[in-house]
């Protein structure tokens, strides 16, 4: 039944919505329209003075002076998490996964089938199992980056990240084991317990120490200003968006520190043998992201320019730089997904856990409802779903 409703959803958007709401919004998208058209016109009229402003800075510079490296060996990394609010408890889920990617024929592949890792646990009512989840979440991915036998590794996030997620779940979880106990959320247990671990990972990511593999984040979304503070653009002007329209296929702009990279990792509440530990790496990643260079490429006339951050120690090497920019071109060769094939994987797998969650609820109920000797009619009131919370 559920299905069915999804699908007559899917087939009319409007369905539940009352007439006039419709007709508000659609003349409101016809005056947004109406807005981007001015926005892109004034831009193509300018397109030939902000690209002379690139080239005046010394900003652009195309594959070809760079080494040709042979074809890298790639995989993706990503992840997602999900909460199903029950009466009785919180089903919570997370799962990282990473998918290689295309392989020339030649090649051998590493992997039979994407690799994951995942964790569902039923928890206790609490605000914050999101926060705290999510960081088991991102732990995971980096976990997988960094187990990876690929010469390049994709990671679908910007690298600031988690560094900002960590901080929030180190805060939480202190918060819920001062108020709660060490084992009232397995969660929290999870982060605490593999915290060291997860953040060494982080370090080992942002610095690349390997001169055989790589790792990139390529996010979607950015609001940092690398290229258009360098080159004068007013400050209403997008770098993604810009540089799709001014880049052309196979330039990328010369590496750029990060803006805004002055972050702080708190692990002062982790208490605990590895309190010391965590306190060292901690400062090391910050070090560490002080120097991650942006780079923005377009491989294909029919891809938009990606935004890739790697480390200093990628950038700054021609070669490994070049390794890179080879790996997104030779998984960018499908015009139909606009971002590395890998990526566009891993990020599908990755969403269908939160569409997945009432199936788990349905197979627990069911399970519960096989042995309990009590009213069957108290099993599904307790599991009933009333709302489902998610993300990356």
């Amino acid at each position: 039944m559920a299905d069915s409703i999804d699908g007559v959803r899917q087939a009319r958007p409007f369905a539940d919505l009352p007439a006039g709401l419709v007709e508000e919004v659609l003349a409101s998208a016809v005056q947004v329209g109406a807005h981007l058209l001015g926005d892109f016109t004034r831009i193509k009229q300018e397109k030939a003075g902000l690209r002379k402003r690139l080239e005046n800075e010394r900003l652009i510079a195309h594959e070809s002076e760079l080494p040709s490296p042979a074809i890298p060996t790639t995989c993706a990394t990503d992840g997602s998490y999900a909460i199903e609010r029950l009466l009785a408890a919180d089903l919570a889920a997370a799962a990282a996964v990473a998918v290689e990617g295309l392989t020339p024929p030649s090649e051998t592949r590493h992997w039979d089938a994407p690799h994951y890792r995942t964790f569902v646990h039923a928890e206790v009512h609490n605000d914050s199992t999101p926060t705290v989840l999510r960081a088991v979440m991102l732990g995971r991915e980096l976990e997988l980056a960094i187990g990876a036998p690929h010469d390049l590794v994709l990671l679908d996030m910007t690298l600031s990240l988690p560094v900002i997620y960590f901080n929030q779940a180190f805060a939480k979880a202190h918060e819920i084991t001062g108020k709660l106990g060490a084992t009232a959320l397995a969660c929290v247990d999870e982060f605490q317990r593999r915290a060291l671990e997860f953040i060494e990972h982080y370090r080992d990511v942002l610095r690349c120490p390997r001169s055989d593999k790589a790792y990139a984040g390529l996010p979607k979304y950015a609001t940092r200003r690398e290229i258009g503070e360098r080159a004068g653009w007013p400050s209403h002007h997008d770098d993604r968006s810009l540089l799709t329209m001014l880049l052309r296929p196979g330039e990328f702009t010369r590496p750029q520190t990060m803006l805004d990279n002055n972050f702080h990792l708190h692990t002062a509440t982790a208490g605990g043998a590895t309190a010391d530990a965590l306190k060292a790496i901690a400062d090391e990643i910050v070090a560490a992201l002080k120097t991650i260079k942006v780079v923005y490429y377009r491989p294909h006339g029919f891809i938009p320019a990606m935004r890739v951050e790697v480390g200093s120690a990628v950038a700054d090497n021609p070669h490994r730089l070049a390794v890179v920019l080879r790996g997104l071109k030779e998984q960018t060769i499908v015009a139909s997904m606009l971002e590395p094939y890998p990526l566009y994987m891993a990020d599908r797998m990755a969403k269908s856990l939160a569409a997945a969650i009432p199936a788990f609820r349905q197979v627990a109920t069911q399970r519960i409802s096989v042995d309990y000797d009590g009213d069957i009619g108290e099993v599904f009131f307790a599991m009933h779903g009333y709302r489902s919370e998610g993300g990356r």
